[in-house]
């Protein structure tokens, strides 16, 4: 931060009818605040570059754009400065402005600082889209080059919000992908963190199905390989195999096992490591010990889990209790041993 006292000029925006935060001023008028210029916002603001003021302002041919004179103290930080005595020295055209903020060559968009832009706020060259900082972009908001998407990071993309490279979709971390949400390379398929997937939601590779961890599965929710199958931790595998139950063989198979009663009763144990408490329902004694609730309206309680089962079980009646004993091969010490909870 620079902090200078000299004449010195410089452009700013306001709305249609002449007012900025709420503040109104007049072309010609000179204004004067009985304050040290800061960088936090004390003062009058402005740029001494056009363009800069469209980092701060929507570029809108119904806002006014002004000439200014900083004539008292300046503080300056990065392209936005601040003064205590500013002068509106005169409306600028927007034919004008347009031909101020472009500092390139053949530029026929705004505030283009590279060659040939057609679009608005690019640094970079080749530019068709608007506030490109790479080049060869024909989308918006690129900082990666050859993106004809918008918000990419990355480059050669298609889609938008892309950081990796040669997307086709949207908000890709990864590379060659045609689906959305891939933080791995070339899959088809959507929200895949492994690569080359065409289904959807998996972590291993070359998966057709959706959910895998395993890899080259056509099935879905498998943990091993080249499974048709659904739920399969095994390889090569066609058919729903039966799964174990307290470590013996059952009738049930994976699907089966969640589709159970037994199952959803157990689901509702609060497993909850943490949870968000309001204000308004916090204790006198949560609010001295946190006082930051008073800027983010609450806190986040950290809970002890170690008798959350027990909490759980006793707050089963005696059906839902005779459900979870039913649970085939039901064994009660090794649900003991698993839960801290005593079924005899």
């Amino acid at each position: 931060m620079s902090f200078l006292k000299h004449y010195v000029k410089g452009f700013k925006v306001f709305s249609p009818d002449w007012t900025c935060r709420g503040f109104q001023y007049e072309v010609g008028k000179t204004y004067e605040e009985d304050v040290i210029p800061s960088v936090r916002g004390r003062g009058f603001h402005f740029c001494k570059q056009a363009k800069d003021c469209f980092n701060y302002y929507i570029f809108d041919p119904n806002n006014k754009v002004a000439e200014v004179i900083a004539l008292g103290d300046i503080a300056e930080k990065g392209d936005k400065c601040y003064t205590n005595i500013i002068k509106i020295e005169r409306e600028i055209t927007w034919e004008e402005v347009l031909s101020i903020v472009n500092t390139g060559k053949e530029c026929t968009g705004l505030c283009n600082s590279g060659n040939c832009n057609s679009g608005h706020s690019n640094s970079g060259n080749f530019n068709s889209g608007n506030f490109n900082s790479g080049n060869r972009n024909s989308g918006n908001r690129n900082s990666g080059h050859s993106n004809s998407g918008n918000r990419n990071s990355g480059h050669s993309n298609s889609g938008h919000c892309n950081s990796g490279n040669c997307n086709s979709g949207h908000s890709n971390s990864g590379n060659f992908n045609s689906g959305n949400f891939n933080s791995g390379n070339r899959n088809s398929g959507h929200s895949n963190s492994g690569n080359r997937n065409s289904g959807h939601s998996n972590s291993g590779h070359f998966n057709s199905g959706n959910c895998n961890s395993g890899h080259w599965n056509q099935g879905d929710f498998c943990t091993g390989d080249f499974n048709i199958s659904d739920h399969e931790t095994g390889c090569f595998c066609t058919e729903e195999h039966k799964i174990r139950l307290f470590d013996k063989e059952s009738d049930m198979t994976f699907r089966q096992w969640r589709n159970s009663e037994a199952y959803s009763i157990l689901c509702r144990i609060p497993f909850e490591p943490t949870r968000w408490i309001w204000a308004d329902d916090m204790t006198d004694e949560e609010k001295a010990e946190h006082p930051e609730h008073k800027t983010t309206g609450g806190y986040l309680k950290i809970r002890d889990k170690t008798d959350c089962c027990k909490k759980w079980w006793n707050g089963l009646n005696q059906k839902e209790k005779q459900v979870i004993k039913n649970i085939p091969n039901f064994d009660a010490d090794k649900f003991f041993l698993i839960t801290g909870i005593k079924t005899d």
